[in-house]
């Protein structure tokens, strides 16, 4: 067997030079007989000697040659063999569907299992599952961690059709089979000093007092540098116990340097600090609440700065006493349970109103939207701004697509000869209207996704906005004039104040009135929610413009089907965990099914012991809840985590893609989350 073995290549040649120097000495004794026959003939001998020689080596030699070179090669093998078993780093031999087919010992040592386990890989690392093995790529990286201990697991795809094509049993003709190899490098001693360098890594913070000057005003005057004492030394007391630092950089604003570790800290206190200052009291009628603004894994220390600049700024815009904090992927909200306090002072009114002014003044157009399924709040902001834009002598527009039937009585009080045809346009025609020479104003809405037509803030370069509910992550970028008073009881209570400071001896027209004073009587449920000074004050200014206080309720009277809906809704609803009413609204045979969910849900809170009210709505394919509270649960913080958004205690949002079941059951799994959490205490 062994003397049918071919031989090829270098060693070949080696084995066969003694044969090709026979036949040069033939050659050369063939030459030698045309020269000197005698010596001819003893070359001739010398020759027939040599080849029997060459002929004997070769017949008896070559069995031991195959012999060594076989045993060689196995030996070879089985060395390679048992470096890859004494080898240092973890490895295992898997097949195509992951099962364990040869491990070595460090693997072994690692797992606790002997050579003879065979099976998936995954009972004994689950991160190793088949598709994060290779398929379709050649090499695959997991990161594992196995008994405390970190791993990079590098998978690489063996291929064995070249073992096939050499094989005579097994055809290599369609046969793609693959072994997986894999390598676990130990990366725990890694792993912990990144950790560890991260957690040492710089923090900056902004530190807001929300209410200084109205809580200096609710003490004596010789207490209040007592007040403004205890509140910086509270704050520096609680930051230095982090190992942090706190300066003052004006008298009601503070800069905070902190390690990573030390964010972890607060984040695992859910930010206490936001209620240890409201323990300061000293007399003050008022409790002092703060807002915190963190930025961190930036890139540099100035973009740290600029993620918590970013970050207060969402905090004091979600109407403060919260803490947000600011990373490259995402932000996080802490706090936020208590109603903001509103400002007595109207100098950011008058300061926004001149603003607006200038920026309507320098363009030729003006085009006015709010959010998609407008309701009174909304349209009643888009006409005072209407009504700012002509006294300015600037055209306007407001873009209307869908008229509900909460909008509709106040439509169609502008379907006169009063009023030009284009003062309501469509989305479309709005698109053709906009141009370089166009400022946009956005009311009622600062999401961008939920704006009647979203195309209209990328063509516009110059875009204002005004709303009264609080930020969330998704915001209108870029904005010429941003005014979002969380704490106003609605949008056109704002535009109210605006139309006062736009110029001297404004003229309001009587409808226009009407639908000012319809917007701040909806939006705060008959002056019942979130009624502060400034709003009566609002609604005052209307009334002496001309708006009619019967004409208005005559406006919104409900028609009988939509009573009977909104009373269904009402009658249906489950009492969830004894506080929290859930129940659905029909769309059926309703024009405006979301107006009506949203009147039911105002209705389930006059039942005594419900804390917050949930009322869904399947409406033009998607599904809307409204959510409302009285002052017990911040519905807005419970919205956000269902992708929504609002006030502390009006808020709702959209879901897509499932059944009223399923958006009930993805509600009641909210609620139980945040009262483990501690969310909703």
């Amino acid at each position: 067997m062994k003397n049918k073995i071919k031989i090829k290549g270098v060693l070949k040649s080696y084995l066969h030079i003694s044969i090709y120097l026979g036949v040069l000495l033939c050659a050369v004794d063939l030459a030698v007989w045309f020269l000197d026959i005698e010596a001819a003939l003893m070359l001739t001998a010398f020759a027939v000697f040599y080849f029997a020689i060459i002929l004997l080596f070769s017949h008896n030699n070559k069995p031991i040659i195959m012999n060594e070179l076989i045993s060689f090669a196995t030996e070879y093998g089985q060395i390679q063999r048992q470096l890859l078993r004494e080898l240092e780093v973890p490895y295992v031999l898997l097949d195509d569907s992951g099962r364990i087919f040869w491990t070595n010992k460090a693997f072994e040592n690692v797992v606790h299992k002997g050579k003879g386990y065979r099976k998936a890989i995954s009972t004994l690392i689950p991160e190793l599952s088949r598709d994060k093995l290779p398929g379709d790529l050649d090499e695959t990286e997991v990161e594992v961690s196995y008994e405390g201990s970190e791993f990079l697991a590098k998978c690489r795809k063996v291929s064995l059709k070249e073992m096939a094509e050499n094989s005579d049993i097994i055809s290599p003709e369609g046969y793609n089979g693959y072994l997986i190899a894999v390598y676990l490098f130990d990366e725990t001693a890694l792993k912990i000093a990144l950790r560890e360098n991260d957690a040492q890594s710089l923090v900056v913070g902004l530190l807001y007092l929300d209410n200084y000057e109205e809580a200096l005003e609710s003490v004596e005057e010789v207490r209040r540098s007592l007040l403004t004492a205890l509140i910086d030394r509270k704050i520096n007391k609680y930051i230095a116990s982090l190992d942090g630092i706190s300066k003052k950089i004006e008298k009601d604003k503070y800069l905070i340097i902190l390690r990573k570790r030390s964010l972890m800290q607060l984040q695992a206190s859910k930010f206490d600090i936001l209620e240890e200052v409201k323990t300061v009291n000293i007399g003050n009628e008022m409790a002092v609440t703060i807002s915190i603004g963190i930025g961190l894994d930036g890139l540099t220390y100035l973009q740290n700065y600029e993620f918590a600049r970013t970050a207060i700024d969402l905090a004091l815009g979600r109407g403060g006493d919260q803490a947000v904090v600011k990373t490259t992927e995402q932000i996080t909200y802490y706090g936020g349970k208590s109603q903001q306090i509103e400002k007595n002072t109207r100098v950011k009114a008058r300061v926004k109103a001149h603003a607006l002014r200038e920026i309507i003044t320098s363009k030729d157009r003006v085009i006015i939207m709010g959010h998609r399924i407008p309701d009174v709040d909304s349209f009643g902001a888009a006409v005072g701004i209407y009504r700012i834009a002509r006294e300015l002598d600037r055209k306007a527009h407001i873009v209307l697509n869908d008229v509900t039937t909460s909008v509709q009585p106040l439509r169609d009080l502008f379907l006169t000869e009063d009023y030009e045809e284009d003062m309501l346009v469509t989305s479309e025609h709005a698109k053709n209207l906009a141009g370089a020479g166009t400022v946009l104003v956005v009311v009622d809405v600062n999401k961008p996704s939920i704006t009647e037509c979203p195309e209209l803030l990328k063509i516009c370069k110059s875009i204002v906005v005004l709303d009264h509910h609080r930020q969330g992550v998704e915001t209108i970028e870029n904005a010429t004039l941003s005014y979002v008073e969380a704490y106003a009881s609605s949008t056109c209570e704002m535009v109210t104040e605006i139309l006062q400071y736009i110029s001297d001896g404004i003229k309001v027209k009587s409808g226009e009135a009407d639908c000012l004073y319809a917007g701040i009587v909806i939006d705060t449920n008959n002056f019942m929610t979130k009624t502060g000074v400034r709003t009566f004050e609002a609604a005052a200014y209307l009334r002496r413009a001309g708006a009619d206080v019967t004409r208005v309720r005559k406006l919104f009277r409900d028609d009988v089907m939509e009573y009977k809906a909104k009373a269904d809704a009402v009658s249906q609803a489950e009492i969830y965990r004894n506080s929290y009413a859930i129940s659905t609204c029909t769309s059926e045979d309703v024009q405006s099914p979301t107006v009506v969910g949203a009147q039911a849900a105002n209705e389930l809170l006059n039942i005594k012991g419900i804390k917050a009210s949930f009322i869904l709505t399947e409406y033009q394919g998607l599904i809307y809840v409204s959510a409302r509270s009285i002052d017990e649960v911040n519905v807005q913080v419970i919205m956000e985590r269902l992708g929504g958004g609002g006030h502390l205690n009006v808020a709702g949002c959209q879901m897509e893609g499932m059944t009223i079941f399923e958006a009930i059951k993805a509600i009641k799994n909210t609620l139980d989350k945040m009262l483990e959490e501690g969310e909703l205490d």
